[in-house]
């Protein structure tokens, strides 16, 4: 029976309205996607480049944006507290205010290094927690057939907004005072949080942690052993679809006798078209093509287009096409992968932050440690060895899971399929507040 206020539904129905209030288009629910994609910017971008003006040592430099970064593949440890006590736009909107809060302060003190990796590593792992704040929420207010539009409007606002922040924070820091440069940051990239007014609320199925703690971690226990959420983080972890070359090509363009101009230009523009592309093709191609076999057909014709490259010339020309077609398949394996999230996820799943936390993360593993391996390839027989290292990868992985889940791979499974013992039983109640 539903509390009052509340709305009772059926978990696997779509839902089209919460105590009277419309739920708004996909579009605007992947909104808030934007603020973790200009903070990301930030660090990955601004931050190592305002450093090294700086006169940072390269290895210094490297290891604080490591640290800083890092909290993408371990943040899913705390991700357990998004589904416990409040509801998750409180979590998103607190976490998404200290996350940029200390990209601000970040801006204040760019001159002080343990400072600048002490903040902005608890503000990058604020903005991580913030997106599995979002991700849970706004993935269980979703209905049937929009998990692939939701993967790809997330997709396309992260990329864009790693851009946006990229460039509003460099030329702010460059050309205003540090002051101006850290208050035209904050209200940049915590603006994506105005979309909170329209998205409804969702409270369902949450437990107490100090009540009622074993039960608890026996869910999440649960969680982790179900077969939909192994077969995905299984196609996560293998580099069967992690297009690590688009971030590391532009360190060998050289072997492409590509100049700065054209990498740069390449590098902007490459990343923002590809990004959009290949993110809102998977809807098109998810309504014909089960979305985990999707997945694993965007790695294969990624491998194929890899491997087709080694039979090009090294052109500025060949450069631009492979980046562009790197990035076009990375964005559409992205999107894929978090379409395939959002589907295991389903409607009114009480451990929905968690679920995603852990497959973000997962899926995150594999574009780090598949950069070193390409770069042993590298290494091996230079630009040749690399194509070559990271398609044969890729191809391998993918082939290795379609044998090991043929079966599964075509059929459709039942949306929610993470959802777990006694918290969830088919119908959830879901809140709206103001």
């Amino acid at each position: 029976m539903a509390r009052h206020g509340c709305v009772s539904h059926r978990a696997d129905q779509p839902q089209v309205r919460m105590n009277g209030r419309k739920i708004p288009p996909v579009w605007i629910l992947a909104l808030p996607w934007l603020t973790f994609g200009m903070v990301s910017g930030f660090v990955l971008v601004t931050l190592p480049n305002v450093l090294g003006a700086q006169g940072i040592p390269g290895a210094r430099l490297g290891v604080a944006v490591a640290v800083i970064g890092s909290p993408m593949f371990w943040n899913f440890i705390f991700a357990p507290l998004l589904d416990v006590r409040f509801n998750r736009r409180t979590y998103a909107l607190v976490f998404g205010i200290l996350g940029v809060a200390a990209t601000a302060f970040t801006v204040l003190h760019m001159h002080q290094l343990v400072v600048v990796e002490i903040v902005m590593l608890i503000g990058f792992l604020s903005v991580c927690m913030y997106q599995s704040a979002v991700g849970g929420w706004v993935g269980s207010l979703i209905g049937e057939n929009q998990d692939s539009k939701l993967g790809a409007w997330s997709t396309v606002y992260n990329l864009s907004g790693g851009g946006i922040g990229t460039m509003v924070s460099g030329y702010a820091i460059e050309h205003w005072n540090i002051t101006t440069a850290a208050a035209l940051c904050f209200a940049v990239f915590l603006a994506p949080l105005l979309a909170f007014i329209w998205i409804p609320s969702v409270q369902v199925g949450t437990v107490r942690m100090g009540e009622n703690f074993s039960r608890f971690v026996r869910e999440i226990g649960a969680l982790v052993r179900r077969p939909q959420v192994l077969m995905a983080l299984a196609m996560f972890i293998l580099p069967s679809a992690s297009f690590a070359l688009t971030n590391v090509l532009s360190g060998w363009s050289g072997d492409f006798r590509a100049s700065e101009q054209f990498v740069s230009l390449i590098g902007g523009g490459g990343i923002i078209a590809g990004g959009i592309i290949g993110s809102l093709l998977v809807p098109i191609l998810a309504r014909r093509i089960p979305l985990r076999a999707l997945y694993l057909s965007i790695g294969l014709v990624g491998a194929s287009f890899t491997l087709c490259m080694l039979l090009l010339p090294r052109t500025e020309a060949v450069f631009g096409l492979v980046f562009l077609g790197e990035n076009t398949m990375q964005s559409a394996a992205i999107a894929a992968a978090a379409a395939i999230t959002f589907e295991v996820i389903g409607t009114g799943n009480p451990l929905a932050a968690t679920t995603y936390a852990l497959l973000i993360a997962a899926g995150n593993l594999p574009i780090d440690y598949m950069a070193a391996v390409d770069a042993r390839g590298y290494a091996w027989h230079g630009i040749s060895g690399a194509l070559l290292t990271d398609a044969l990868l890729s191809a391998g992985a993918c082939l290795l899971l379609v044998l090991l889940f043929r079966r599964r791979l075509l059929a459709q499974p039942q949306r929610g399929a993470a959802q777990v013992g006694n918290l969830s039983r088919g119908t959830s109640s879901t809140c709206s507040s103001v």
